[in-house]
């Protein structure tokens, strides 16, 4: 039992073929597909892309929602943020007029029906966190960080995509003291609190479709709790134009907290 778990596909459909062409020729059979959202993106083969997913009947993807559905969403007035300024100030004003020509009303209408996030087993598949799809979780960030988002979850594995870098974070078992203080004078402070961590991780599961020619995601296998990450090349048959500011790092490793 294998899962292939995507991220970021952002559109790009010759970079999502060629990931499904790697998963068809991988030795152990694939039986379930994830996609942790960003799904689309600011390139005109959004529309495209989502129509030959939802006709894909070969290993037919779990889709969950990413920050690029997040932005759309606000620019069709569907979020709390209209005059999407997330998305202005991260990527300019183009990328507004790119996502908003590049995906149709009635898929705006259908990606509103994705899952916020997957747990299946001991494992929680999701774009950032349960605080939202904009928690971009990596390598450097601040293992306290890191475990308050597991411990909210109760998972032992944490997939994310949001970073797009491909990491494996692992959080030993370990013991944690704890206190609670209330405010005021004649308040004292609380009891200390024994608490024991199982070892547990967090998953950057990669990017496919932000850096042109390059592809990247991974394979679990929950029986024995093997991660792998797969990289994959390919051609582009044309150079479409994409929001400027784009992260084009990538990183592959395993970090011990």
């Amino acid at each position: 039992m294998v899962w292939a778990i995507l991220s970021g596909i952002e559109g790009n459909l010759a970079a999502y073929k060629a990931v499904l062409k790697d998963i068809q020729q991988q030795r152990v059979g694939v039986e379930e597909l994830y996609i942790l959202g960003d799904l689309i993106g600011p390139r005109p083969e959004s529309e495209e892309l989502v129509g030959y997913i939802r006709q894909q009947r070969s290993l037919p993807p779990q889709i969950c929602l990413g920050w690029w559905e997040e932005q759309l969403f606000n620019l069709h007035a569907l979020r709390h943020d209209p005059d999407a300024v997330a998305l202005k100030e991260k990527y300019g004003a183009e990328a507004v007029e790119q996502l908003w020509n590049a995906v149709s009303r009635d898929t705006t209408n259908w990606l509103r029906g994705l899952d916020f996030g997957f747990f299946e087993l001991d494992c929680l598949l999701i774009h950032g966190s349960t605080l939202g799809c904009d928690d971009e979780l990596t390598p450097t960030t601040n293992p306290l960080t890191l475990l308050d988002r597991l411990l909210r979850t109760d998972a032992n594995s944490l997939f994310c995509g949001r970073s797009g870098l491909a990491f494996q974070y692992q959080l030993s078992e370990a013991q944690i003291t704890s206190t609670v203080e209330t405010l005021g004078a004649a308040q004292s402070p609380g009891i200390p609190q024994q608490h024991s961590l199982k070892p547990r991780q967090i998953i950057g599961v990669g990017n496919v479709g932000r850096l042109a020619g390059y592809a990247s995601y991974t394979l679990y296998n929950p029986n024995t709790g093997n991660v792998q990450f797969q990289q994959v090349t390919y051609r582009e048959s044309l150079n479409p134009v994409s929001a400027s500011g784009a992260k084009d790092s990538h990183n592959t490793g395993r970090t011990d907290a």
